[in-house]
């Protein structure tokens, strides 16, 4: 993988910062809070819990940032803190919904519903309403790959995971997002 100038600055930025430049951990932040609250919103669809989360990640970067060996890490450090806290966000959400849905009793309901709001005319559309429909694990790795431009390799760093895994986690989303699309399609 080449370096490009803007990965170069990143490492500068983290060394700076390691050393206790305020200034330079400033300059880290605001190169960094566009992107980190870009995927936090991909992967929540939630702009608030976004904005949250990218806090939550900003004070884990601070805390651990002097034990971050390898200053090139930074961005596949950055995104796995980001996307473990968007994992640990979606699992929350999972368990306060299946609790509202059985005091609701109305599951086939919600699911008939949201059958319903995936009918869209538009193609962006679409793929939006089909990503939402999709685990959280499926998202973020479609986001990283498409959307954020990372190598399975990067992946594989970020998520904590074999390359193997990423490819086979890749092409189970294209699939399932393939045949969500088509749903809606038909």
């Amino acid at each position: 993988m080449s370096r490009t100038p803007e990965d170069i600055l990143d490492e500068l930025l983290v060394l700076q910062s390691q050393e206790g430049d305020g200034e330079a951990l400033k300059s880290l932040i605001t190169r960094w809070q566009p992107r980190l609250g870009r995927l936090a919103w991909r992967l929540t669809a939630d702009r608030e819990a976004a904005r949250d989360i990218v806090q939550e990640v900003w004070l884990s970067i601070v805390r651990g940032l002097n034990r971050l060996e390898d200053p090139a890490r930074f961005r596949s450090w950055a995104y796995s803190i980001l996307t473990n806290k968007c994992t640990d966000w979606t699992r929350r959400r999972i368990v306060q919904r299946k609790a509202a849905e059985s005091l609701k009793n109305s599951v086939s309901s919600v699911s008939s519903e949201l059958s319903n709001g995936a009918c869209t005319g538009d193609a962006t559309a679409r793929l939006r309403q089909a990503m939402k429909q999709l685990p959280a694990e499926q998202k973020a790795i479609l986001s990283l790959h498409y959307l954020d431009g990372m190598a399975v390799t990067e992946i594989a760093r970020v998520l904590m995971v074999p390359i193997g895994t990423v490819k086979s986690r890749l092409y189970h989303a294209r699939n399932r997002l393939r045949q969500t699309l088509e749903r809606t399609i038909s």
